[in-house]
């Protein structure tokens, strides 16, 4: 089905959102932070089982290595916070958190990150399993956003659904004209990503995820690299 991974991850956002709306403020923060601990350590064995496939290490290398090196110097991370920063300042309302606020705060939340892009093209392959995952994590933690900002967490939905859909889609279009050893590469290089990240959430790292994105699109041209230099051996 189209856009059945982002369809998912809408429906369990706004589950979230309807369990946060009926707890309301019942969430100490304690408990909401050692739950981020919980999901980063299976955020973690969910990158780390999803990188142990069958593919040449230094494809992954060099498309980690490359990859790095052109979020870095634009600086992807950076760029998308500053973003983030500008808007939630725009749509601070008498110093308090609005509608708005909160629609800007999930949907960084839900949509700025490596796992949402790496599943929504998984997903358009045809493998679900990371979109799940992500979509279970967001729906707990959508609870949690939902009893702080209220209701307007679950216009993120709408983020979400263009966010996600466009890569999605786009995943599902190259998806007939790929093959199965460059799947792999793209879901190895994603995986190790997602790992990254799930330090991140467990407090064990400060990695720039989004730096790293790249490397999932510059997979592509170094599997056909190393297409091209096998045949110049064979």
């Amino acid at each position: 089905m189209i856009l059945q991974g982002t369809l998912v991850n809408m429906a369990a956002v706004a589950i979230g959102c309807g369990a946060g709306l009926v707890i309301g403020k019942g969430i100490p923060e304690r408990a909401s932070d050692n739950l981020q601990k919980g999901l980063g350590l299976c955020t973690l064995y969910i990158g780390i089982s999803g990188a142990l496939v069958d593919v040449q290490i230094l494809a992954v290398v060099l498309s980690m290595a490359v990859g790095a090196l052109i979020g870095g110097l634009a600086d992807l991370d950076g760029m998308l916070c500053r973003l983030g920063d500008r808007i939630q300042e725009k749509m601070k309302v008498g110093g308090k958190s609005s509608v708005s606020d909160a629609f800007v705060s999930a949907s960084l939340l839900f949509c700025v990150g490596a796992m949402s892009i790496v599943g929504s093209i998984q997903s358009g392959l045809g493998e679900h399993s990371t979109i799940y995952t992500k979509s279970l994590l967001d729906g707990v933690m959508a609870v949690v956003f939902t009893s702080r900002l209220g209701f307007g967490v679950i216009f993120s939905c709408g983020a979400i659904l263009v966010y996600q859909g466009f890569f999605e889609i786009l995943a599902s279009v190259v998806g007939p004209y790929m093959t199965d050893p460059l799947t792999a590469l793209i879901a190895c290089v994603g995986s190790i990503i997602i790992a990254g990240l799930g330090l991140n959430m467990i407090g064990a790292a400060k990695i720039k995820v989004m730096n790293l994105v790249p490397a999932i699109f510059v997979a592509v041209p170094v599997y056909y690299l190393f297409e091209w230099i096998a045949k110049l051996n064979a």
